[in-house]
């Protein structure tokens, strides 16, 4: 019962939550807006596949043709393109095997086993790709539907043919949209929040005493923009995607744009490990109130360094190849601050030991945060 009385709010629940995907598909272009189109095409091309094959073919083979045209309308016109072509030769494979042992050895149930080992093992070369199963599906309505007969055979391709040219059909009236422009910003706003962590540890570092509570917040907001650059990146290799064989244009230079904009993702990454190193570096030294006994010299030259890393962050993520000069010097005056900070850094006497092991930590931390904004 108590189930029962849970089930109108989860369908409210669920109702809100479809109301509001189809209002953000509605309001400005996205994933939510591809996604709604994308759907609405393959309506359309199965309901035109379907009745052209239903007036035009027999009735036994007219359902093949919606369904190749689903197959056919992916995500992006490649894609598009590469599963038709599978799936195509993947149906002429299943046809012709079947047709083959409907001749030569009848309609048996051994033969009908024959054919289904026959076309499994086809049908994992790795060239079909997703369509591989196709090989034995269409073997089979052609051995058991159509006995072999060649006629049959025709149909089933004229059926899929009709199917295929509805699919590709939709794709080139309405091509798939374009966002370069969007993943360049995706790339920026990574590299903003990214150099917002470096310039909180800066914070951090010209205070008193940091505040453990804040340190540790700064330790999950780096977890999630760890997350976030593996969905730039997969943002990124979709859209360099979308462009092949797309009739739609994009920005000038999108061939460019978007392999240099994967390879500053990597750089977001790397700079994104030192920056979590160093916080959980601070976190633990916080814990162990070993903070307390850094020189001050020390962590406002540290504090100065990340600034300058911050800045660099921001920039490299709005860079364009002609401003690497500035950035250049900007990313050489921190690694000599920090080659500056090093020569000084050194312990009170009543220092712990292991406050030396922490300044070399943090030292190494952001030595490879520059070597990495400079590479």
């Amino acid at each position: 019962m108590p189930a029962w009385r849970a089930l109108p709010a989860r369908a409210r629940t669920v109702a809100a939550e479809r109301a509001g995907y189809l209002r953000r598909a509605l309001r400005g272009t996205g994933s939510e807006r591809d996604a709604l189109v994308l759907g609405v095409k393959s309506v359309l091309a199965a309901v035109g596949a379907w009745t052209l094959a239903r007036y035009l073919l027999p009735p036994a083979v007219s359902t093949f043709a919606p369904f190749t045209a689903l197959v056919t309308l992916q995500a992006t016109v490649y894609r598009s393109v590469r599963d038709c072509v599978q799936y195509l030769v993947a149906m002429t494979v299943g046809a012709l095997l079947a047709a083959s042992l409907a001749a030569v050895a009848g309609i048996h149930a051994w033969t009908f086993a024959l054919l289904t080992l026959i076309a499994l093992c086809v049908g994992r070369i790795r060239r079909f790709g997703r369509q591989g199963t196709q090989v034995a599906v269409v073997g089979f309505f052609a051995f058991s539907s159509g006995a072999g007969r060649i006629d049959y055979i025709g149909y089933l391709a004229a059926s899929v043919a009709i199917g295929a040219l509805c699919g590709l059909g939709a794709h080139l009236i309405l091509a798939p949209a374009r966002h370069t422009d969007h993943r360049q910003q995706a790339v920026a706003d990574l590299f903003t929040e990214t150099g917002r962590l470096a310039d909180n540890l800066a914070g951090a570092f010209d205070s008193e005493q940091p505040d453990l509570e804040r340190v540790r917040r700064w330790r999950s907001d780096g977890r999630e923009l760890a997350a976030r650059c593996h969905d730039v990146r997969h943002g990124i290799e979709a859209e360099i995607e979308n462009g092949r064989l797309n009739p739609r244009r994009s920005i000038a230079g999108a061939a460019e744009v978007l392999p240099r904009a994967r390879e500053t993702v990597t750089v977001a990454e790397r700079a994104l490990d030192h920056l979590r190193s160093m916080t959980r570096a601070l976190d633990h030294a916080l814990a162990d109130g070993e903070t307390e006994h850094l020189p001050t010299p020390f962590q406002k030259g540290l504090a100065s360094v990340l600034r300058t890393a911050a800045t660099a962050l921001r920039e490299t993520g709005r860079a364009s190849p002609d401003e690497d000069g500035p950035l250049g010097e900007l990313i050489d005056g921190g690694g000599a601050e920090l080659e500056r900070v090093r020569r000084q850094a050194g312990a009170t006497a009543e220092a712990p030991a292991s406050v030396p092991v922490l300044q070399g930590a943090l030292l190494n931390d952001a030595g490879r945060l520059l070597a990495d904004l400079r590479r």
